[in-house]
């Protein structure tokens, strides 16, 4: 999947900058990496509209869309998010980190695994399934980045398992991950404790919970 989000190039930094960005509806944030062999990538300091990118988040793809960042030149680079920080009250983002990348360069990246069709030994055994790694590394070029990788679990009976060398291969792509990492398995359901009877003693009263609100991680020179 591949997106496009405008930016704007910013040249004064700090808390005031930052507040200021934000009353106009951007986030302070930063692209940085090597676009190609002769681009060492200097970091540059971009300001986005949190809102668009939040969308792109939300997507299928998540942190993996190939992002088309367009500057207000009409310049665009190809980028991926590298991090993202959010607000632990309000949920928005605060700032971002965008990684330049060249469409013939292949990178290492984290995709989810999903579980496809219904496994024998879950309906049949009255097994569990237990889904053990739900993410995998693997290389590629940035315009075959996958959304998911799908597992077939549907011969699946009680304490067989899928590894990732069973997993069907894809050209495209290559695992990081070693090939004997367990991905999934049927499991036989866990006996139920007889929960011994003891005489109850009188409820004392609740006590309220108290949280802690943390503080948000900022990064040097931004609010």
């Amino acid at each position: 999947m591949e997106a496009t989000l405008e930016a704007v190039a910013r040249a004064t930094f700090g808390k005031n900058e930052a507040r200021r960005l934000r009353r106009q509806g951007r986030i302070p944030a930063v692209m940085y990496g090597p676009a190609s062999a002769t681009d060492r990538g200097t970091p540059a300091p971009i300001a986005v509209d949190p809102k668009v990118l939040l969308r792109i988040l939300h997507s299928e793809a998540g942190v993996n869309t190939l992002i088309g960042l367009r500057m207000a030149d009409g310049a665009e680079t190809r980028v991926l998010v590298k991090q993202y920080q959010l607000d632990p009250v309000s949920r928005q983002i605060l700032h971002a980190d965008f990684y330049r990348i060249a469409m013939d360069r292949a990178i290492m990246i984290t995709v989810p695994i999903i579980l496809k069709g219904e496994a024998p030994g879950v309906k049949q055994q009255g097994g569990l399934i237990d889904f053990v790694h739900r993410e995998i590394e693997i290389t590629c070029l940035p315009g075959d980045i996958p959304e998911h990788v799908e597992v077939d679990v549907s011969n699946l009976m009680l304490n067989q398992g899928v590894r990732l060398r069973d997993v069907a291969a894809d050209q495209k792509w290559s695992p990081v991950t070693d090939g004997d990492t367990l991905l999934v398995h049927v499991i036989a359901p866990k006996a139920e404790e007889v929960p011994a009877v003891v005489e109850a003693a009188p409820a004392a009263a609740a006590e309220p919970e108290v949280i802690k609100k943390g503080k948000v991680e900022k990064p040097e020179g931004e609010a």
